[in-house]
């Protein structure tokens, strides 16, 4: 659709969209710039350097944008997952033990691999195969997850010996910041504040330096610094496990939990706008960037959630994400000060971003026991165990085997026998290591 036909399409003056064009991609942008800081902290749990990874999360991000602005052609905003990035730092690093360099070369062969999907029709077939249950249950997971690595983040769960995890110290500074940023955030929520997350994040930094759960740095950096430390990150992708069984069993999990949320959320923002026929588009733009995502150094993109916001102010073209590259761009300028960003300050959103998450619960289906057990599995498994990958595996086992036991194996595809089998292959393998 050319331009002049689109300003005719909306009944609107070429003047009047632009405003609202650029208007909404100001609002997404600081709906959504909260993930810069955010997503910067989770990979600095897997071993990468916090200010290079907000420079590759800023990166990944534009590119994602603009691709999303001259080929999806929608007002949706690319940024890195959440969630996927949780699975990145926790599952991919710490629980499969690849190196941060070894999971960058995942995702970059993930994109690869989604592009393929993207650029063909199996991303009908792969969708269509995984039961709606289980999906559910994956987002529901993570969800959950993510709310444990807030909980812990922020010092308001705390290990214990006896029982694993208890109360933490409300006397901790840490702690009291943490408890009043979460409840400014989800009053910001709940009252639809636009850019909530954000203020509630900066408010929560100046309060754990008022309280003493923060130290100012004796000196700040320039704003050279963190490109300089780029270049330990930029295309440090390994591919020396390519050799390794783990390798590709994270690539192909790593794929269906891309490849699942980004189909759920393109498709929920095109049917907002009501342009569905942009779908393709950008589930293409998406694709490509999440091949760039491991070479700038960060987790796969998304279709992020905040998407909303934007297309709530009247976005509708690429000129949205278009606006919110530019300031993105711009960000580069701020990262000395989102470096004074405290974790008691990260983890009420991830808190927030978790509970919102959970709320697929709603779609699964509880009625049919067979359905809902499996998904059930994965709901628990994925916190209980701090590992992605083994809470969808007891989930995607538990699934033809409820079938077959109910006289209902048949109605399994066989690309599910094929998925629970590998699963279980994975749990051989580590056992015998």
């Amino acid at each position: 659709m050319k331009q002049k036909s689109l300003f005719r399409w909306v009944g609107m003056r070429q003047g009047d969209v632009l405003k609202k064009e650029l208007g909404a991609g100001i609002i997404s942008y600081f709906s959504v710039v909260y993930i810069v800081m955010v997503n910067a902290s989770i990979l600095a749990d897997a071993g990468m350097p916090l200010q290079a990874a907000m420079v590759g999360t800023l990166l990944t991000s534009i590119a994602g944008c603009l691709f999303m602005a001259f080929i999806g052609k929608s007002p949706i905003i690319v940024v890195p997952g959440m969630g996927i990035n949780a699975f990145f730092a926790y599952t991919l690093v710490h629980s499969m033990k690849l190196t941060w360099q070894e999971a960058l070369a995942v995702v970059t062969i993930t994109g690869i691999l989604f592009a393929v999907v993207a650029f063909t029709n199996l991303y009908k077939v792969i969708s269509e195969a995984i039961p709606h249950n289980l999906q559910h249950g994956i987002t529901v997971g993570i969800g959950l997850f993510l709310t444990f690595i807030g909980l812990q983040k922020s010092g308001i769960v705390v290990a214990h010996q006896t029982t694993f995890v208890t109360i933490g110290h409300f006397d901790d500074p840490g702690v009291l910041t943490a408890c009043l940023t979460l409840l400014l955030a989800f009053v910001l929520f709940v009252r639809n504040v636009q850019g909530g997350l954000l203020i509630s994040m900066v408010a929560g930094t100046i309060l754990a330096y008022v309280l003493g759960a923060a130290e100012a740095p004796s000196q700040m950096m320039s704003a050279s610094e963190p490109i300089r430390e780029y270049g330990q990150l930029f295309g440090e992708l390994s591919f020396t496990g390519l050799v390794n069984l783990s390798f590709w069993i994270a690539v192909f999990l790593l794929l269906l939990i891309v490849v699942f949320e980004n189909i759920g959320l393109i498709a929920s923002h095109t049917n907002i706008t009501q342009r569905p026929e942009t779908f393709k588009g950008s589930l293409r733009a998406l694709s490509i960037t999440n091949v760039f995502a491991g070479i700038f150094g960060t987790s796969p993109v998304v279709a992020a959630a905040e998407t909303t916001a934007g297309i709530a102010a009247g976005g509708r073209t690429g000129l949205t994400p278009l606006t919110t590259a530019v300031l993105f761009g711009a960000t580069f300028l701020f990262i000395p000060l989102l470096t004074l960003i405290p974790d008691s300050a990260i983890a009420p959103i991830l808190i927030i971003i978790g509970g919102l998450m959970v709320q697929s619960v709603k779609d699964i289906k509880f009625s049919d026991y067979t359905e809902a057990f499996p998904a059930f599995l994965i709901m628990v498994m994925i916190p209980f165990t701090y590992s992605i990958v083994d809470g969808m595996a007891f989930g995607f086992i538990a699934y033809p085997v409820a079938k077959l036991a109910a006289g209902q194996g048949r109605e399994v595809p066989k690309v599910m026998y094929f998925i629970a089998v590998l699963f279980l292959l994975n749990f051989v393998v580590y056992a015998l290591l």
